[in-house]
């Protein structure tokens, strides 16, 4: 899963508008954004493999760390830890953290097996709705479209910037789920993990979209 977990992240500041858009995306997408991370370091492993599943032609060979249930969970709580000793909120920390763990439970249900419980276990989980693409598209943007929807009506535009940079982040995503989808594989595996990197790109526009915005 890929723009839901944004939608997630959108739809958590109904739920508590004291973290910035960017943290929360960031909570949403944290083990996707440690796993290029991994994959540079050479500590986990992925392959393209078309037909793998019918949705994605990536097989991931290897990642306990970021994917792992275990991994996970640790994850969660450290990124809690983390934002309650800089915020001092217990209660945005507990969000934060619940997000985290948000994402390994949206990518149980799309997922073929290939999700370790611990990472000393060969015992894998997942539902593999990858494997049927109408379904997956369906479910995938009904929750993104919730979450831009809950976050529309959470917060509003301050200035011009507040509407333009929501609107073309919104649009942004669309176009880039589409282009994964229905576009060629990869070439090769070594662009994945630079290419994955970019993702805290799109925390950054987070930020920059809440200095914009401000709770209705």
């Amino acid at each position: 899963m890929f723009i839901g977990h944004f939608g997630i992240g959108l739809a958590a500041k109904k739920i508590d508008n004291k973290p910035s858009l960017g943290t929360l995306f960031m909570a949403a997408q944290f083990i996707d954004l440690l796993w290029p991370i991994f994959l540079i370091l050479g500590l986990e492993k992925v392959k393209i493999d078309p037909g793998n599943t019918a949705f994605t032609p990536l097989d991931f060979i290897y990642y306990p760390f970021s994917h792992s249930f275990f991994g996970v969970l640790i994850w969660s709580v450290l990124f809690a830890l983390v934002y309650y000793f800089i915020k001092k909120n217990l209660k945005s920390s507990i969000i934060l953290g619940s997000l985290v763990m948000s994402h390994w439970i949206l990518d149980l249900i799309t997922h073929r097996p290939d999700l370790l419980i611990i990472p000393w276990s060969d015992f894998k989980v997942g539902l593999g709705l990858w494997n049927h693409v109408i379904l997956t598209l369906l479910i995938e943007l009904l929750i993104f479209a919730f979450g831009a929807y809950l976050y529309i009506r959470t917060t509003q535009s301050i200035n011009k910037k507040g509407s333009i940079t929501l609107w073309s982040l919104l649009l942004f995503l669309i176009l880039v789920y589409f282009f994964n989808v229905f576009g060629d594989p990869p070439p090769s595996e070594g662009p994945i993990a630079y290419i994955g990197l970019t993702m805290w790109l799109l925390v950054a526009w987070g930020y920059w979209i809440d200095k914009n915005r401000k709770p209705v």
